[in-house]
């Protein structure tokens, strides 16, 4: 069935208008799993595309407690204090048993949900690994056309998996605590070698003294990583912010341009984009050759078959694999 013209979708024009109850609405059918919204998603978006607005899209992971809620709300709340329209997608941890999730982001940033210059929308992971929803990008999308002029992606949680959100963001924030006895050898090299700034939550108060050595562990060891054609001089860099105090969080904000600016300049931006781009191409099509294993009956009675004899010890699973392969060649 055809799709209609983007511009006449009834979510087109106010998108672009920034009308946030809209913006809802569109990530709504973005993230629907149904074909008839699927394909209308896809007309939305490719009517969007055109617009050439872009934000600074800053994925954010942190450790377990760390705050990320609490920064995320103190950082965009002085964002738009300074009049910058900024956008948080959050995503919630699914569960595995039940794929349900509490989605309690919007209201742990209830004074930057009410913001009339911030839109924050919470979404499920849906046990998609990467630490972002499956939709994330197309939800980046639609805030970029919504006009928004930062949008800021927080992540499940920190770990290996994490490194997914590079895929969507131009700059990747890692939030961590003073220190925690082994934190610095449990945090991951891989998100540590995708962090462009680490900042070191909590200094404040009585933390402050253990924030600031905490700063100087974190800035030694990024030292020993190897260094990235996209940076200048002294990136990544660590640095003490407070999220409850508020202290910090202007140095943080004017790293993040700095490193924005010179990627601009030095035409790492464009590449980025257009390597990204490529990359979510060919994620598109796994699904899209994964989806066949269930939607088509056919092939979904084979899977089953086959699974069935591996299960019986009758077929050795790669000559079960090659055979299911096999048939999607076929077909």
């Amino acid at each position: 069935m055809a799709s209609a013209m983007p511009a006449d979708d009834p979510l087109h024009a106010p998108v672009l208008e920034g009308d946030r109850r809209a913006l809802a609405r569109a990530i709504t059918l973005v993230e629907s799993t149904r074909s008839d919204h699927r394909a209308r998603a896809a007309s939305l978006l490719d009517g969007l595309r055109d617009t050439d607005r872009q934000a600074l899209r800053i994925g954010l992971s942190g450790t377990p407690g760390v705050g990320k809620s609490t920064f995320i709300e103190a950082f965009g709340t002085m964002l738009t204090g300074q009049g910058t329209r900024v956008a948080v997608l959050a995503v919630d941890p699914s569960s595995a048993r039940t794929g349900g999730s509490i989605l309690g982001d919007k209201t742990r940033m209830d004074r930057l949900a009410r913001d009339p210059l911030a839109f924050v929308r919470p979404s499920p992971s849906a046990t998609h690994l990467g630490g972002v929803a499956r939709r994330t990008r197309e939800a980046v999308a639609l805030c970029e056309a919504a006009g928004f002029d930062v949008v800021l992606i927080e992540t499940v949680g920190v770990g290996q998996s994490e490194t997914m959100v590079a895929q969507i963001a131009d700059l990747f924030v890692l939030l961590l605590a003073p220190a925690g006895g082994d934190e610095l050898q449990g945090v991951k090299r891989g998100i540590m070698e995708i962090a462009d700034l680490i900042l070191v939550n909590k200094a404040d108060g009585d933390l402050l003294a253990t924030a600031t050595r905490t700063v100087a562990d974190y800035a030694g060891a990024l030292r020993l990583l190897r260094k990235r054609p996209q940076d200048p001089p002294n990136v990544p860099k660590a640095l003490p912010v407070s999220a409850t105090e508020g202290t910090g969080l202007g140095r943080a904000w004017e790293e993040m341009r700095a490193l924005a600016d010179w990627r601009r300049a030095h035409g790492h931006w464009d590449r980025t984009r257009s390597q990204q781009a490529a990359h979510w191409f060919a994620e598109e099509v796994r699904a899209g050759l994964l989806a066949r294993l269930t939607e088509d009956a056919e092939t979904r009675a084979l899977m089953a078959a086959l699974a069935e004899d591996v299960a019986r010890g009758a077929r050795d699973p790669k000559a079960a694999a090659a055979e299911m392969l096999q048939s999607l060649r076929g077909a």
